[in-house]
């Protein structure tokens, strides 16, 4: 795959991802980018979807910082 592919956008402000960049990425239907301005250009990420299994196990684990005496401690800061 080369290192830079061009892409032209259309009148809605689309722009189809070139193939051998979507096959490069394994991108698929569906999938979320990032968009992030870097020096006066774009960087382009793909998204990785959430893991709600782990975002539940690490909230559990902070529910033990939800006292109020704890609230009362971090209240000044």
């Amino acid at each position: 795959m080369p290192d830079t592919e061009l892409a032209t956008i259309t009148a809605k402000g689309q722009v189809t991802i070139p193939k051998a960049i979507r096959d490069a990425l394994n991108l698929r239907q569906g999938d979320q980018l990032r968009w992030d301005l870097d020096d006066g250009g774009v960087r382009v990420r793909l998204v990785s979807p959430l893991d709600l299994t782990y975002l539940r196990g690490v909230e559990a684990g902070l529910e033990e910082w939800a006292s109020p005496e704890d609230e009362e401690a971090f209240a000044d800061l």
